[in-house]
């Protein structure tokens, strides 16, 4: 073979010399879990020929991308089997999402649970043809030709210029490069049994996706994420490289079922939605109240010893105040409407004295700014940190509201930290320190860090302060040791942030705390100190919230622990049961000693019989139950009957007191 026939590549780190036209399949075809390769950081089809020099990797399909193509690939199958099953269908688009794919459809009838079950029946005939994913380049014109019957498909064509401005999943159709059409194509005939309008890429063939795939619901859902157009239906997939990958996802989202906080908070009467007061507006009753005192008293004394003081704020402010903030520039969308109030009308409606917009509270940094610019400050009396359990409101779209997790009405534990620019590092330090060391307090101990830097579109300050924030939040999350993965543009608008994403009991990751390191509002509102060399200076502003808002954290705790909290966090940690109403006395004595150890305790005195009282303090996830019947009376003891169903017999009373005390004040239960 001559050197002009050959090209060198460099294969997962090593030089290779090819044939020329070489394809990724032929350089792996060894390798039946690669499905696609990456080629100078781009994914590829396994059949496209690879260039001279290219560094080349292969993509399994157990891997991220390898699973990001599996999901887009069975999208496409299971759109063939919809024109199929319904010829009238029109194609939306069709991309992976987390753990699965969607696709979107224009149909005359929205689709049942039968059809669903019916489409996996179709979807599988189509992936034992073992059709191939066939990749061919074509020009606008020919898009046209192809996609003449698919109005929306023509729709994007003509975003193409703009598919990253465009809405939801345009890129995946018709992104930046060459307009491709992907055809799935009938071994035997080697014809096109179906196409569609994507870039691509996806696996060789659809045997590649097995049986290992699942259709789980439909919906509704706008065009391209608009509500101004036309509403189109879902239908939700997913799809896994193996079937105990596709069981153990299933397993995983039925204990996420299970585990859904608004199930478990009408179940363990903690809180409600009422539909009187409003979307996004949760009430707490008195049990979920009690588990919500003991997160924030516990959450007080910790900001008390670490050197927080306590603020109070109004609810409601002029809008002026978010005028200087730059909150009406930038946020107003979030914000609830302005109420107009104040003016004063002469009697033949004339205006006497002008009103003033008034607006809920989106957050409290302006107003604890004016807490520091209520008289002097000096350098001694920083870092200056105040907190506050403040209550604001964010006008959340109603599509987005969702139990406690994402609300309209909430109380942040908000904090803000004044300090010198020398001080700024090692505050930062200590206050992602302090964040974390309570956030394992409340049982989440599986972190990573983010890092939100400066959206260009949206911020205020010059590119040096920005440069100077955004560097100095990245060595503090780095010596934090964590991982810390880039949010490029995902900072708010007046500084760069790290926030504390953490991992629940079912390994899902919600973000929790957000530090935000702020040169610009104390500009914006003129703060200043006195420096130790009499000069007026600057303080830096650092923005921390820990819990997010108190209701999202308990609606993440609720989920984390299934219900079942520590007995710290649990509204009733002791229920006492009497084996015959002869002991309800002993019981009755046994508790009393534990209400005056400060614990939380009542005694089971209904008509249930004994077992159904048991399985009730086990619904109720009560942490420890004591049992007594004659024996333990005479011996002055209890039974300890713990969630797990073990159970520890005979225990003296005192010690039966010492054991639940330790095990509270320690939460170590």
């Amino acid at each position: 073979m001559s050197d002009a026939q050959q090209i060198t590549l460099i294969v997962d780190g090593e030089e290779m010399k090819v044939t020329t036209g070489t394809t990724g399949a032929e350089l792996f075809f060894e390798r039946r879990d690669v499905v696609v390769a990456r080629v100078d950081g781009e994914l590829k089809d396994l059949d496209q020929p690879l260039p001279e020099g290219a560094e080349v990797e292969g993509v399994t399909i157990d891997s991220p991308d390898g699973l990001n193509v599996l999901r887009h690939s069975t999208a496409h199958v299971m759109a063939q089997a919809v024109q199929q099953l319904r010829p009238d269908a029109k194609l939306g688009i069709g991309p992976y999402i987390t753990d699965g794919f969607y696709f979107d459809f224009d149909v005359a009838e929205p689709f049942t649970p039968e059809d669903l079950k019916t489409l996996e029946k179709m979807m599988l005939k189509i992936i034992n043809q073992n059709q191939k994913f066939v990749r061919r380049v074509v020009s606008e014109d020919e898009a046209r030709e192809a996609m003449k019957n698919e109005p929306y498909k023509l729709e994007l064509l003509g975003k193409k210029n703009d598919a990253a401005e465009a809405g939801e999943g345009v890129n995946v159709e018709v992104g930046a490069g060459d307009i491709t059409i992907y055809d799935n194509v009938d071994r035997k005939s080697g014809d096109s049994v179906w196409c569609d309008l994507c870039r691509g890429p996806h696996l060789p063939n659809t045997k590649l996706i097995s049986n290992a795939f699942a259709l789980t619901r439909s919906s509704a859902a706008y065009w391209l994420g608009n509500q101004n157009n036309q509403q189109l239906q879902r239908i939700y997939g997913t799809a896994w490289p193996t079937k105990d990958a596709l069981k153990a996802y299933q397993e995983r989202i039925a204990e996420a079922e299970r585990r859904d906080h608004r199930k478990l908070g009408a179940e363990l009467d903690l809180f409600s939605f009422p539909d009187e007061l409003g979307s996004g507006l949760p009430v707490f009753h008195p049990k979920g109240g009690i588990i919500r005192k003991a997160m924030e008293d516990y959450s007080r004394q910790r900001h008390v010893d670490a050197g927080y003081e306590f603020v109070y704020t109004p609810h409601i402010t002029k809008g002026h105040l978010y005028e200087v903030s730059g909150h009406l520039d930038w946020y107003k969308d979030g914000m609830f409407p302005a109420m107009h109030i104040d003016a004063e009308l002469n009697e033949d409606g004339t205006v006497r004295k002008p009103g003033q917009d008034y607006y809920l509270k989106p957050m409290n940094c302006p107003m604890h700014n004016l807490i520091f610019r209520s008289r002097g400050r000096s350098y001694r009396e920083l870092p200056l940190r105040l907190f506050e359990f403040g209550s604001v409101y964010r006008y959340e779209k109603s599509g987005v509201v969702h139990g406690l997790t994402r609300v309209r009405g909430m109380t942040q534990d908000d904090a803000h930290i004044y300090c010198t620019r020398e001080q700024m590092k090692d505050e930062l330090t200590t206050t992602l320190n302090f964040v974390l060391g309570l956030l394992k307090d409340y049982g989440l101990d599986d972190f990573y860090l983010e890092l939100s830097t400066k959206n260009e579109d949206k911020f205020v300050g010059d590119d040096a302060t920005w440069e100077e924030a955004t560097r100095t939040l990245a060595e503090v999350a780095e010596a934090s040791g964590l991982e810390l993965v880039p949010d490029p543009g995902g900072a708010a608008f007046y500084g760069p942030k790290i926030s504390v994403q953490a991992k629940d009991a079912l390994g899902r990751t919600w973000q929790m705390s957000t530090i935000q390191l702020d040169f610009n509002l104390p500009e914006r509102f003129e703060l200043e100190f006195q420096a130790a060399d009499g000069t007026r200076q600057r303080p830096v502003m650092i923005h921390r919230a820990l819990f997010g808002s108190v209701e999202r954290f308990m609606g993440v705790l609720t989920e984390h622990y299934a219900g079942a909290f520590p007995a710290w966090l649990a509204p009733v940690q002791v229920v006492g049961i009497p084996v015959a109403e002869a002991f309800n006395d002993y019981m009755f004595d046994v508790v009393d000693k534990l209400k005056a150890a400060g614990i939380r305790a009542e005694v089971d005195i209904s008509s249930d019989r004994f077992p159904k009282k048991i399985r009730t303090a086990s619904k109720d996830k009560i942490p420890f139950v004591l049992i007594a019947g004659g024996e333990d009376a005479e011996a002055g003891a209890v039974s300890f009957r713990f969630r797990d169903g073990s159970q520890d017999n005979g225990v003296p009373v005192a010690e039966a007191v010492q054991r639940i005390v330790d095990a509270v004040r320690n939460r170590t239960s």
